[in-house]
Parts: structure tokens; sequence; C-alpha cells
């Protein structure tokens, strides 16, 4: 029996960044469409709009259907989310229409995910500031998606095959970092790391590591408390727990000594802590994961790029990652509930004494 084909919803995200000419480079393969089906949610116009940008060498064939329901395998589907009105392409530009338009495309997708017309979700790029709206008023698609899913803690995973890095505090500013740390936020974060490193990446005994918040991890306490009082307990708890966590280490040197690579994960404290030396080591072939929620999303690990947008010069190799990582966790999750299902209930149990002979 084939493998059952794997139903990819991607987002346009911002009409007017580098997310729609990315998808069609990406699905321009006809390869891809032999091991998924895609389904782009946006505007047809959206999309050939950008046709014309990359050229007429770009001979990018799509269709156009209204639901889910009607899409048709080895084909790239357009779901239309935007019927009764038009969308200007505008690339470069920061719009709230834009930003209405990328809302709807994400809203009409995690719809279609939640009712089992798709398997996994894939979001290109929003403008954070434009998206927002009575409908949308969060920091980003991680803590939009977490409340829809009614789901109280998620990570925001960076994952690629060099390096995998999750943050304790996501989308919240600099100056407010501290107070958001607690013990228990730390465990949350590294119970979701360690579960989702077990049964979305088959890492059957996980290494994480745990940055410190100041510079040197608080030079014991020279620099900054939080290292003694609220991290290095964490860790102990964690250690206590019998999982393989250790730390707190100090950002500055971590990454460029390569101790990173000893560890199969590493939690950072706060945004840029984690996402800087990510992008720097893995900017192309990152992926920004969701661990946590009941489906499966991930996103390019960039943003709009609106210095690019309409160039035709955007990489797109981060949103191919992000499909193909996609597919995989949602296998390997699969593959995890197979496995972890109680075989006990698949079979009739029988009396060993029954293959006695008297």
């Amino acid at each position: 029996m084939s493998e059952q084909r794997i139903k990819v919803a991607i987002t346009c995200g911002d009409p007017n960044g580098v997310g729609p000419e990315t998808i069609i480079k990406v699905l321009h393969d006809p390869r891809m469409v032999e091991s998924i089906t895609p389904l782009i949610y946006a505007h047809p116009e959206v999309i050939k709009a950008y046709k014309k940008v990359l050229g007429p060498q770009e001979e990018f064939h799509f269709i156009t259907i209204n639901s889910a329901a009607e899409a048709v395998h080895r084909k790239v589907n357009l779901v239309n989310v935007w019927k009764d009105a038009k969308i200007s392409v505008e690339p470069g530009k920061a719009t709230r229409e834009a930003g209405a338009f990328a809302f709807k495309c994400l809203e009409a997708a995690v719809t279609d995910i939640a009712s089992n017309k798709v398997d996994v979700l894939v979001t290109a790029p929003i403008n954070k500031d434009t998206i927002q709206s009575k409908e949308f008023s969060f920091a980003g698609h991680t803590e939009y998606l977490a409340k829809v899913a009614g789901t109280d803690e998620v990570l925001m995973f960076l994952v690629s095959e060099r390096l995998r890095v999750g943050v304790v505090t996501g989308h919240v500013p600099l100056k407010d970092v501290a107070q958001h740390i607690s013990r228990e936020k730390i465990m949350a974060k590294l119970k979701l790391m360690r579960e989702s490193l077990i049964r979305d990446f088959g890492v059957t005994t996980p290494r994480i590591a745990v940055l410190g918040l100041n510079p040197h991890a608080g030079d014991n306490g020279v620099i900054g408390s939080e290292e003694k009082e609220i991290i290095l307990p964490a860790v102990r708890e964690a250690v206590d727990a019998g999982w393989h966590v250790f730390g707190p280490y100090g950002a500055d040197g971590f990454f460029g000594s390569g101790n990173f690579a000893r560890f199969d994960a590493v939690l950072a404290m706060y945004h840029d802590q984690g996402l800087s030396p990510f992008k720097t080591l893995a900017f192309d072939s990152g992926v920004n994961y969701t661990a946590g929620l009941p489906i499966v999303r991930t996103s390019p690990d960039h943003g709009t790029a609106y210095d690019l947008a309409g160039k035709g010069e955007a990489s797109e190799s981060s949103l191919r990652a992000a499909i193909f990582a996609a597919c995989d966790i949602y296998r390997r999750r699969k593959e995890y509930r197979d496995i972890s299902a109680n075989p006990l209930q698949k079979y009739e149990l029988k009396d060993s004494r029954d293959d006695v002979k008297e």
C-alpha cells in the first residue's frame, strides 16, 4: 500500500512580503507534488502578480479551489480566501489591507486543520504590526495558535540539522524578560522541549543545555542573581526528574566554542539570545516550529523581508525546509502513537497453559 499523501496547508502570509514568491519557487519544482498535496491559502491574483515578477521562465501552474475538500493530488491547489474583494499587491509596502489579507489566509487554514481537512500547517511570514485587529491581537503566529488551540504553554522551537533552540520568553520586550522568567516557566519549557524531541524528532534520550540570563551566566551572582535563584534550581529539578539537562551556560561563549554540538537542543532565556546565533548558523535551512500544539505547524525562520519582495531575489530554502520538517514531524508523531499504543489492546490474550501439552 502506498504511503498516505500529506495535505500541506501553506498560508500566503503578507502579500507584500517575500512569502508568495518563495511559495512559487518551492512548488515550481514538480517533485514537490509527488510526495505531498500542497494547498496555498491566498488569492489567485496575488500568485499571478508574483509569477510576473519571477518572469516567463518560471512556469508555475495551480488550480483554484473553493475548499480543501476539492484538493487534487499531484496538483498545486490554491484555496481562494478573498472571494468578495480585490487585493492590491504592492511589494515592499506595509499596509493594513495586506495585514487583513494575511489574517484571512491564516484563519482559513487554521479552520481547515482544526477540522482535519488538511494535515499540517506551514505559515509564510506576516507583518506583526499590520495584521493587528479585533480578530488578531497577538504578538505573532505562536501566540495566536496557542489561543485558538486552548493551549496554556507552547514552545518557540527553531530547528535545523545542526542546531535546535527553544526560548523561555518569546515576543517579550527585552526590559521585561527577567520578570517573565521563573523556575516553573523554565520547567514547563524543558518539559515541552524534551517531549517534542522524543515524539517529534525521534531522540530517545534528549540532552538539553540551558543558557543563563546574564553575561557569563551571572558569574556566581556578581552580574545577576537569576542563575543562582531561578535557573540553576530549575536545572536541578529537571535532573532530579531523570532528565538529561545541563547548565546554566554563559551564552556568549556557548555557541562560538561549538559547545552546542554536544546537545540535542538548547533552551535560551529570551528571543534574541537564542535566535541570533541560530540564524547565524542556520539561516537558509532554519525552521520555526511550534512545539506543544495539537497540530503540526512550521514556518521559515525569516520575516517578510520587504527589501527583497518583488525582486525575485528571496531564497526559498527556509520555506522548503519548513514544508519538509512539517511532513517529517507529522510522520514521526504517527509512528510515536503507534509505538506507544498498548499492544495488549490489539491482540486477544491467551492463557499460556493452552500451549502446554499434558
